[in-house]
């Protein structure tokens, strides 16, 4: 029994090769599309990758920026630390300043009571001869 006309030779050959033509067509668009979507997603790394690069360049702005301000910080802090240092040697200066007036005066004020103590001993003793 014959199948309808597939069973020449020549007839199956050609329905090979149009099957051979359709497979290949297929693999053609499913290889267009891929292309397709290969150039979209490269597309796409390209600005991720672009933008990647920017938050990069921002940080690194960023950071140098908190660097400078940092210094400043540092340089602000050490000015006040040495002005904090200088005024603690005046302060101390001026205390021992006072310190060394106030010994002065008092040992005046005890040479002055000794020498009226001395001075009155003297008159007593004048008194009585």
């Amino acid at each position: 029994m014959a199948r309808r006309d597939e069973s020449k030779f020549s007839n199956r050959l050609e329905d090979a090769a149009k099957a051979r033509a359709e497979m290949l067509a297929k693999a053609k668009a499913r290889a267009e599309a891929a292309k397709a979507g290969a150039d979209e997603r490269t597309r796409e790394r390209l600005a991720v990758a672009a933008a990647r690069e920017e938050r990069q360049k921002q940080r690194a702005e960023e950071k140098r920026l908190a660097a400078i301000e940092a210094e400043k910080n540092k340089v602000a802090i050490e000015a006040a630390r040495k002005k904090a240092e200088e005024d603690a040697k005046l302060a101390a200066i001026k205390a021992a300043e006072e310190a060394k007036a106030r010994k002065a005066r008092e040992e005046a004020e005890q040479k002055a009571a000794r020498d009226a103590r001395y001075a009155a001993r003297k008159e007593r003793g004048k008194k009585k001869r």
